[in-house]
Formats: C-alpha cells, structure tokens, sequence
C-alpha cells in the first residue's frame, strides 16, 4: 500500500471517529458539538494541507526518479519555499548535476578514445568477452588488407592470416616481432582493460618495416663507407706504382718470358675489379631520390628485354613479354627502375638451372596496376624468403649480397610495394606500380 493510500485511509477513519463522537456530544450539549464541528472542519483543512506538503515531494521524487530511468538529466526542481521541501530538492539537483557532469565527461572521454583509435597510425583490433573480433580501427584493416566484414565476429585462432595465427597464440601483456614476408616487420602487442566489471583484450599491430629498413640502411651504409674509403685509399696508390712499373720498359730489358710484368698486370686487373666490387656497394649507399617522369612501362620492359637477350641466349633462356594493348603511363625514373629490372631478369635467369632452358615471362596487370616477373627457376624456400632483400645475403655461392638489395632501395625509393615469392614451382617478382 502506497504512503499516500496510508495517509488518506488513516485521516478518513480519524474524522469519522471524530464526527461520530460528535454526534454523541450533540445529545449533551450542542455548545460542545458546535465547537467539535468546528475543529472538525478545522482538522480537515489542516491534513489536506499537511497531505498536499508532504506528498508533492514524493510526487516530485518520483518524476525525478523516472527522470533518472529515462536517462534524463535534464529534469530539476524549482524551490518550493518550505525547508524540508527545498533541502531535498537541493540534494536532488545538486545530485542531477553531477550526473550529468559525469555523462558529459563520460561521452567526451567516449569520443576521445574512439577518435584515438580511429586515427591511430597503429593497427588496433578490439575482442569482446569471448575472444572475438569486436572492432578494428582503420590501420588494422590497411595492415591486414582483409575487409573488416570477414573478421568481425570471427576468433583469431580460425582466421587464416600469418598476423593473426601468431597473434592467436599470444598472452595478454606478451609482445613479440613477427617478419610475415621479406620486407614487411610487425610488432604484435596483446593487453586488455575491464568493461562492466568484465576483462576484454585487444590486440596492438605496429608496423616496424620503415624504421627497421632506415636503421638497417644506416648501419650497412656506415660500413660499406668505411670499406669504400679504406679500399680506395689503398688500391689508388698500389695501381699508381703498377702502372707505372708496367710503362717503364728499362724495367723489362732483363725479363724474357715476361713473367713478372704479366703478374704486375694481372695484379692491376685485380685491383680494377676489386673497385669496380666497391663501386657496386658504393652505388647502393648513395642512391639518389627518383627523379619521377611520365613514361610508358611497355617500352621500359623491352628495352631491359634487349639488353638481357645475350645474357638468356647464353644459358638458353627464353625471355617473353606481351605488351598491354595501349600505353601503360606511370611515374618512375626510368634510369633507376630499369637497373632493378635488370637486376631481378639476372637473378631469374641464373636461378634457371635447366640445361634445356627456361623462361622468364612479363606480364602487366592494367587494371591492378602490377608487373609480374616469373621464373621457372629453382625456387626459394621459406628460409631464404624472409632474408631474400637484406644486405649481404645471397643464395648464389659467389654472390655479393646486393642486387636485391638495390632493388629493395629502388622501389621503396618509388613509394611501389612489392614481393617475390615461389607459387606452384614458379617463382614470381611482384611489383604494384599504382
């Protein structure tokens, strides 16, 4: 039963007594029951006024408590005047107030970290309770190149993608390095926070690529400086005496069989190559920015096609190249790209062992915007696939280590991404020009 069910009931029953006693006393003395109609009367006023102070602020609280149901903050009272009244509506509105401070910072904080995580420049995947994908912010879906479609709602452990299998297997607060392919590097980080008293985690991916590659440069370049300077300082003066014992003929008047000039020359051919060696890693730390000009790529390919054609000739390599329909128009320096061409055709046709020959075969993709060079060649294997492009590593026997190298430099020089790798017993250079 209702305060104000309680109030009216308990007044009602008081008077009836009231007036039924009354009537009692009329029988007595009337003097007696007109002063008893009159407190009657008296009595009926004061509760109705006592009714309507005590149970407008009940009625008051109840409109402030549907208030607060429907999440309405808005909603205050006015001071009534009485001071039991006004200090509860003071408490009420102080308390109003203050939730609706503590929305708006909940709200302002709210977009804040979804702004946060919307422009982060690292890949963020939010899980819910269930270890589900939740949210992804959009470097997440640039770095994994997966439509956010296919991920959300699905575990990590059931999604095929290198990143998210080794992320699958990672604790929270646990971070570890993963290279998924021979350029790119990532760095997977695992924490969680409470939502609603529950532990949800997520998922950190930051891409170390450029920083590893800039501080990779930084230190081979710093040696191949110190080796460059040390090299020429000494064959320069060496080939100075050399060349001048070889053109004094007072010298040889003495010699008949020509033995000691003939390795005085063959000394001075060792120390040109030997330059030239020092050139080749000389080349690769000096790298110029391109130098980006409109140019068709169709007759960029066939000019690196001519200039390898004695090469493949030689080990009975076919080299086959079917030009796109119109002109493929992109930005490059011409000069730059045409030696990474030629770098990787060289490696595609020494990678062919076949002494029946083999191919090495072009193809433009116009509507993706690629270059596909393949080889059937002998293949690389996982080992070599993650090392392929660092300095100084080479499959060949005699290999110096920076051919791919350059290649690497010169197309991250181009802003083009690009990958090499061994599918179905060919093995296919990749390289996206858009």
């Amino acid at each position: 039963m209702k305060l104000r069910t309680k109030y009216i009931l308990f007044v009602v029953i008081v008077h009836l007594l009231t007036l039924a006693l009354t009537f009692y006393i009329f029988n007595q003395n009337r003097v007696f029951f007109i002063i008893s109609e009159v407190f009657v009367i008296i009595s009926v006023v004061i509760s109705i006024q006592l009714y309507r102070q005590l149970v407008s602020p009940i009625k008051m609280l109840l409109q402030g408590i549907e208030a607060i149901k429907d999440q309405d903050f808005n909603v205050k009272f006015l001071p009534t005047g009485k001071y039991e009244v006004d200090e509860l509506i003071n408490v009420y509105n102080h308390m109003i107030d203050e939730l609706r401070n503590e929305r708006i910072r909940q709200e302002e904080q709210h977009f804040f970290l979804e702004k946060l995580i919307y422009t982060s420049p690292t890949g963020i995947i939010i899980l819910d309770h269930d270890n589900r994908i939740h949210q992804l912010n959009p470097k997440a879906i640039q770095i994994l190149n997966v439509a956010d479609k296919k991920l959300i709602g699905h575990e990590l452990s059931k999604i095929q993608h290198p990143l998210l299998e080794q992320a699958a297997d990672l604790k929270t607060g646990e971070t570890i390095t993963v290279k998924i392919d021979s350029i790119n590097t990532y760095k997977l980080q695992k924490s969680h926070f409470i939502d609603r008293g529950f532990q949800r985690g997520f998922l950190m991916i930051e891409e170390l690529t450029a920083e590893i590659l800039a501080a990779e440069k930084n230190t081979y370049g710093k040696v191949i400086r110190m080796m460059a300077h040390e090299v020429n300082n000494t064959i320069g003066p060496v080939n100075s005496i050399l060349q001048s014992a070889l053109k004094t003929d007072t010298l040889w008047q003495t010699q008949t069989d020509n033995q000691l000039s003939n390795a005085l020359q063959v000394a001075f051919d060792r120390n040109q190559n030997l330059n030239h060696f020092m050139r080749n890693f000389a080349d690769l730390v000096k790298l110029p920015p391109a130098n980006k000009k409109q140019t068709d790529l169709n007759l960029l390919v066939k000019a690196v096609l001519e200039l390898m054609q004695i090469k493949a000739r030689a080990k009975n390599v076919e080299l086959l190249f079917q030009p796109a329909a119109k002109p493929f128009i992109i930005s490059a320096d011409v000069h730059q790209l045409e030696q990474a061409l030629i770098n990787i055709v060289k490696n595609a046709i020494e990678a062919i062992e076949d002494k029946n020959g083999g191919l090495v075969q072009f193809i433009i993709n116009v509507k993706t915007g690629e270059l596909f060079i393949t080889d059937n060649g002998k293949g690389i294997s996982e080992e070599e696939s993650t090392q392929l492009f660092s300095p100084f590593f080479s499959t060949k026997k005699d290999g110096q280590g920076i051919g791919l190298t350059l290649v690497r430099e010169i197309l991250l020089n181009h802003g083009f991404s690009f990958s090499l790798k061994t599918i179905a017993d060919k093995t296919v250079f990749t390289i996206n020009m858009k």
